[in-house]
């Protein structure tokens, strides 16, 4: 009988594995494997439980907003107000309205919105490298309540992943009544209840149509849409909630008329905070970076570019000021200063007195308000950066008109009269209208709103809205825009956005932000080295020779002593200074704008309900003048005296004064002509103006150039003086062109 031997186990070999099942199964095993645990460790670790919403609770902490020596200007906190209302209470416009802004198919997706939503926010990854929208109202509540405002491609896979489970575990209706009851409406005021008592002292269940579309509006930018700080914002995004609400069935037209005509109401806060429109423009800008809930509650420590001392004294004066001139019926005024260089705000004032009933809390400083004149340095800047003219070219100051659609446009200046043969430095250092008319001409207006988009003016978006106007103020800009366009002059050419955070910390002290300049010294009182050495970032829209001959215009005090005179408000001892000012046609305007290499500021007066004021203002030194010279004369005191540096191709030259002709000789010497020095770009000539003697038709009992409808005329022959546009006659009767005054070289 034989025995069998006995059977041993088996010893795994891999090799013998993998060919029976087949080296193909495996990697994709492996692969499958692998990819879940990625999937683990990138969406799934550490997601939260979407069932906590019911009672989701948070520890807020104060967000600290900083001087930039680390004086306190506010702290941001959130107590997180919360009061719950059930959706049942509410009246169905309520949340009817964050419906139609918010999520309009939110009763028919499953969290998620496939075309209006991930489609969106693929194209936003694709297109613009952002995370910003294509979020349902499901995706917010998750967003708000349950994740960090991080923008991630992990951060939006779990914000989709808890929004699809949250539909799972609650009817929409409970998710609807979550997200009223979560979300930041501004402030401490969290949840639609807490938010209706604190604007409108009042429940939300006695809200009206008006009242629930203008608190629907918020969440996306509390701070943005605040009734109080920004009341024509509040109710353009009131009236588009409105207009949602109507165009999806929840309202009537009726209901939509009447909420239209219904006035935003504004509710004065009243709170430590020192720079409060300065505050609220940080905030702002905070929120849109790192989200409403991580300003609110995550404990940041913002250090800004703000110097206290210069903003409490601009306070001090703006109020002194303003309060002296409510006779001339101004009441209200702004000012902001800034370091051309760096683009850093060191002082904004948006009111006299932001907690004024009414609009006191309106932000003028970023508001659309027409220039007036101020506008002029950078379409002449345009033209001669062109080589359209030099500040020697001659214009013809006499009365023109200009074709237009409807009636020709004939501009006159602001002290009704004609000047005849201006050279460009007269024309722009007295404001002169014609010649800046002129000159609007010859750019082109579409060629005028291309590059003052360059000098960062984004006001001016449709060219087909504006005419030749638009260079004596006739488009709107803001303060903010207008500091950014002539630090380009300041800084040889190159424009620095205006920045307002200098260091951002966590509640740990990890650095999130630090602003990064070569220029940038800590104690804005010490001077810079010879800023125009500097080297500054930024790409540039003029040549620093014609920055500097803008410039040196605008420091000119003989050049604009005709209509402002030898001692104005222009003018600050010991240091020079380019300055220029702007007064509306309508009188509801008046600017003044004045800078150094080192310091540029902005100064406004007017009225936000924009009542005209006294025609007394018209020289445009009367209201912001005095106002900039004081703040000027603050920032500049005990500072170095800075003259803007001439470029190596900057030339000086003698010219004709009376016709903006070249002399034979560099030096003027054997003129023919009385003659004035200039500044030119060098390998650029003075064009002259066409002078020949010629017979005209003039009045016999005046012996000025005839004009059509003129009876009692006679032919003489005179001599003639012609630019592109205009005819003047040199030696007849009347007022005469004097001489313009000779800038130091």
């Amino acid at each position: 009988m034989k025995h069998k031997q006995p059977q041993h186990n088996k010893v795994f070999k891999p090799k013998d594995f993998l060919k029976k099942f087949g080296w193909r199964k495996t990697s994709a095993l492996i692969a499958v494997t692998v990819l879940a645990i990625l999937i683990y460790f990138f969406i799934f670790k550490d997601l939260p439980n979407p069932a906590n919403l019911a009672n989701y609770k948070v520890v807020p902490l104060a967000t600290h907003i900083l001087d930039r020596n680390g004086k306190r200007l506010y702290e941001i906190y959130n107590d997180q107000k919360r009061t719950p209302v059930k959706l049942s209470t509410l009246p169905k416009y309520v949340y009817q309205a964050s419906i139609a802004i918010e999520d309009k198919d939110f009763y028919r997706h499953g969290g998620i919105s496939i075309f209006g939503g991930i489609i969106r926010a693929m194209k936003d990854i694709v297109v613009t490298r952002s995370l910003q929208g294509g979020s349902t109202i499901t995706q917010q509540l998750v967003k708000s309540a349950l994740l960090t405002p991080e923008r991630t491609i992990q951060r939006k896979i779990r914000e989709i992943v808890l929004a699809t489970w949250t539909e799972k575990l609650f009817t929409k209706d409970q998710i609807l009544e979550f997200y009223l009851n979560q979300v930041p409406y501004g402030g401490s005021a969290y949840g639609i209840e807490e938010a209706a008592k604190t604007i409108y002292g009042k429940s939300a269940s006695k809200l009206s149509i008006d009242e629930a579309a203008l608190l629907a509006g918020l969440p996306q930018a509390p701070s943005l849409y605040s009734p109080n700080a920004n009341p024509d914002l509040a109710k353009n995004r009131r009236d588009s909630v409105l207009l949602k609400m109507k165009e999806q069935g929840y309202i009537t037209d009726q209901q939509y008329q009447s909420g239209l005509k219904k006035p935003v109401r504004v509710k004065t806060i009243e709170t430590s905070i020192k720079a409060p429109h300065f505050v609220f423009y940080v905030k702002s800008q905070l929120e849109k970076e790192y989200g409403i809930k991580t300003v609110e509650e995550g404990g940041l420590t913002v250090q800004t570019t703000l110097d206290l001392n210069i903003q409490e004294e601009s306070e001090k004066i703006l109020k002194d000021e303003i309060e002296q001139l409510t006779s001339l019926n101004v009441g209200n005024g702004a000012v902001l200063v800034t370091r051309p260089p760096t683009g850093e705000i060191l002082s904004m004032i948006g009111s006299v007195d932001y907690f004024a009933t009414g609009s006191g809390a309106f932000n003028v400083t970023t508001a659309l308000r027409q220039p007036g004149s101020s506008i002029k340095p950078i379409n002449y800047a345009i033209g001669i950066d062109r080589k359209l003219v030099t500040a020697a070219s001659m214009f013809l100051d006499v009365r023109t008109c200009f074709p237009a659609p409807e009636k020709p446009y004939c501009p006159v200046n602001y002290d009704g009269t004609f000047h005849g043969a201006v050279p460009l430095r007269l024309a722009l250092g007295n404001s002169f209208n014609i010649p800046a008319v002129k000159m609007l001409a010859l750019n082109g207006v579409d060629n005028f709103i291309a590059s003052a988009s360059a000098f960062t003016i984004k006001s001016f978006k449709n060219p087909e809205r504006y005419g030749l106007s638009l260079t004596l103020g006739g488009g709107e800009v803001r303060m903010t825009e207008m500091a950014q366009a002539f630090s380009a002059f300041a800084n040889l050419g190159k424009p620095r956005t205006l920045n307002s955070v200098l260091k951002v910390t966590d509640k740990y002290g990890k650095v999130l932000y630090e602003f990064k300049d070569p220029n940038f010294k800590a104690d804005v009182r010490k001077p810079l080295r010879d800023p125009q050495m500097l080297s500054i970032p930024g790409k540039r829209v003029i040549s620093p020779e014609t920055s500097f001959i803008i410039s040196h215009i605008l420091l000119d005090n003989f050049a604009r002593s005709q209509a402002f005179g030898t001692n104005s408000e222009l003018v600050i001892p010991k240091q020079t200074v380019s300055v220029k000012t702007g007064t509306t046609d309508d009188k509801k305007d008046n600017w003044t704008i004045g800078y150094t290499p080192n310091f540029l500021t902005v100064v406004w007066v007017g009225n936000n309900d924009n009542k005209p004021m006294n025609p007394y203002l018209t020289s445009g030194i009367t209201g912001a003048a005095p106002i900039w010279n004081e703040v000027m004369s603050y920032v500049l005191k005990d500072q170095q005296n800075l003259p803007p540096r001439k470029p190596a191709n900057v030339v000086g030259r003698q010219v004709c004064w009376s016709s903006g002709a070249a002399t034979a000789q560099p030096d003027g010497s054997n003129a023919a002509c009385q003659t004035r020095f200039e500044y030119l770009i060098k390998g650029t000539e003075p064009v002259a103006l066409t002078t020949k003697r010629e017979m005209v038709w003039v009045t016999k009992d005046s012996d000025k150039l005839a004009r059509e409808g003129d009876t009692n005329t006679e032919l003489k022959e005179k001599t003639i003086i012609s630019d592109a546009y205009s005819r003047y006659c040199q030696d007849c009767a009347g007022d005469q062109p004097q001489p313009s005054p000779t800038p130091a070289p």
